[in-house]
């Protein structure tokens, strides 16, 4: 198979880049990264040059050429997917069904009821045009954090990543999560088996040069 250019449209602390990061790494494919800074200068996704690659004005975006088309993927979920089926081995989904559902459960868990509402544009919202103070900002990202991370401790058994012995989607989401809640000072203490997961996943060489201050762009 010849492997297609990947330019990966990416902010060092987006926790979406950071999963599409992680999956480019485990894959062992590579990948140039184009920065897009999310804060500086009112934020260059919402520059006329972003928008033309993604009209949603979001990272991460993935740029795929590949027998002279350029084809441009978005949204983290619909990335890792291309991602899996592209490159599948080694594989982020267990082989049985039902642990298939509950690895997909997990990534969920974050992708769906925790990350949206905590992203940059919601806070944004919140402190903009709803006036909230940086209190009540603070409160409303911790509480998501762990009202999601209540029910994924109970989900997973660290052995030594989250779902079994080798990494999945659930890490993949996990990891980026945590590092979110301890740069916001979110409690997380009380959650030993997502701590003892992402330890063990950020030992990791695919993970650890994923990680915010291993980017290009990272301040």
């Amino acid at each position: 198979m010849t492997i297609p250019q990947l330019t990966l449209y990416s902010y060092f602390r987006s926790s979406a880049a950071f999963r599409v990061r992680i999956a480019l790494n485990l894959k062992g494919v590579a990948y140039d990264i184009v920065p897009v800074h999310l804060l500086r200068d009112g934020g260059e996704h919402r520059k006329d040059w972003y928008k033309v690659i993604n009209p949603q004005m979001r990272v991460p975006s993935l740029a795929v050429e590949h027998g002279g088309e350029r084809r441009i993927l978005i949204q983290s979920p619909a990335i890792l997917e291309w991602i899996e089926e592209t490159f599948p081995r080694p594989a982020l989904l267990p082989h049985d069904p039902i642990e298939r559902s509950r690895v997909r459960s997990i990534a969920a868990i974050v992708a769906c009821d925790i990350h949206p509402l905590n992203n940059v544009g919601v806070l944004n919202y919140l402190k903009g045009p709803l006036g909230q103070g940086q209190e009540a900002v603070s409160a409303w990202y911790a509480h998501w954090i762990r009202t999601g991370f209540e029910a994924i401790e109970q989900m997973i058994a660290p052995a030594p990543y989250a779902c079994g012995d080798r990494p999945t989607l659930a890490d993949l989401h996990l990891v980026p999560q945590v590092f979110n809640a301890r740069r916001f000072k979110v409690p997380i203490d009380d959650f030993p088996r997502i701590l003892a997961a992402t330890e063990a996943a950020m030992m990791l060489e695919a993970f650890a040069r994923a990680a915010p201050e291993a980017q290009p762009d990272a301040e």
